[in-house]
């Protein structure tokens, strides 16, 4: 399976590694604006073409997947541009930056009848599909709350027109939440909401630091925060009737080795431990290049759909909208 990446940035780096890791897939095209930056990061993986002209190896008849590693601003024109190609694609996140730009990439999709999948890499990986295993089977009771924080210094390497911390790093814990969300409510309630939120903005004039809370269907609370110019921390807890589920790795930069601990209230606590054959991207990888193969138009859940990656871009947008700063 021939992979072409656009844009040479750190994320480019980490999904060439994990290509390169899958034995039936080739790391074959790459674009990227400036040239000797093109050529270093081409050299480093053996491309077997690279171009500035970005048109051209989305294009290119022998690429059969596009992975858009640009900025978020940029991937709806980019989806747009594979779709019409006839690529699958798998596309960073955030999806984009607004609704408006988000239905033209999912809408292109449609009319094009390619596979897409955002790149929420974490839910491909064991660890998280775990977790929602254990949630589902009611082990902790009904679901009451959830608690989400995900920070991570990284203001200084992300562009200004990502629009922030919850693009940037909002994303993880919402989609998460959502996952959990939406196996806990009927579909008829799943998005209906009411939330509240405060930050703060950044240098860039972006909101680098937010707080939010979400009450949906006036069953389950939501408490969310992240920021994206301090520190590298996560927090997540489900909250049922009967006990909670606390993931004490990241679940969103899951590894080899990664534990959740279920606690009953005041009657036990028990860790798991789940064991990886690779990190996020590798599964990530193989899980797109499997359903590539096989003939699919996305994954399937609780790996991210088109359609819930739509709804956590609404989730997201309201969020920016409902803070105050």
């Amino acid at each position: 399976m021939k992979w072409a990446i656009l844009g040479t940035s750190f994320i480019s780096d980490v999904m060439a590694k994990a290509i390169q890791n899958d034995d039936k897939s080739e790391l074959y095209a790459v674009a990227g604006r400036t040239a000797s930056t093109l050529t270093e990061f081409s050299n480093k993986y053996g491309f077997k073409k690279s171009s500035t002209d970005f048109d051209e190896i989305v294009n290119d008849t022998e690429v059969d997947i596009v992975y858009i590693a640009l900025p978020n601003h940029l991937h709806h024109e980019f989806v747009i541009k594979a779709a019409q190609a006839g690529k699958a694609i798998l596309c960073e996140k955030s999806l984009s930056v607004d609704m408006e730009k988000t239905k033209q990439a999912l809408a292109a999709v449609r009319e094009h009848n390619v596979f897409f999948a955002e790149g929420l890499m974490y839910l491909c990986h064991p660890f998280s599909e775990k977790g929602l295993d254990v949630l589902a089977s009611g082990a902790i009771g009904e679901i009451k709350a959830i608690q989400a924080s995900y920070v991570a210094s990284i203001s200084q390497f992300v562009n200004v027109q990502s629009k922030g911390a919850l693009y940037n790093l909002g994303c993880y814990p919402m989609s998460l939440a959502y996952l959990i969300l939406k196996q806990s409510l009927p579909e008829n309630e799943l998005m209906q909401y009411t939330l509240s939120g405060m930050g703060r903005r950044g240098e860039d004039g972006n909101i680098c630091e937010s707080s939010a809370t979400f009450r949906f269907a006036n069953k389950i609370s939501l408490q969310i925060h992240t920021a994206e110019d301090y520190g590298l921390k996560h927090g997540f807890t489900v909250l049922g009737s009967k006990g909670c589920l606390t993931f004490n790795s990241n679940p969103w930069l899951p590894t080899l080795k990664n534990e959740f601990e279920v606690e009953i209230y005041e009657t036990s606590k028990e860790t798991t431990t789940i064991e990886a054959s690779g990190d996020a991207f590798d599964y990530q990888v193989r899980a797109i290049r499997e359903a590539v193969e096989r003939g699919a138009k996305s994954l399937e859940s609780p790996k991210v759909t088109p359609e819930s990656s739509e709804d956590i871009m609404k989730l997201l947008t309201d969020w920016e909208s409902a803070t105050q700063i």
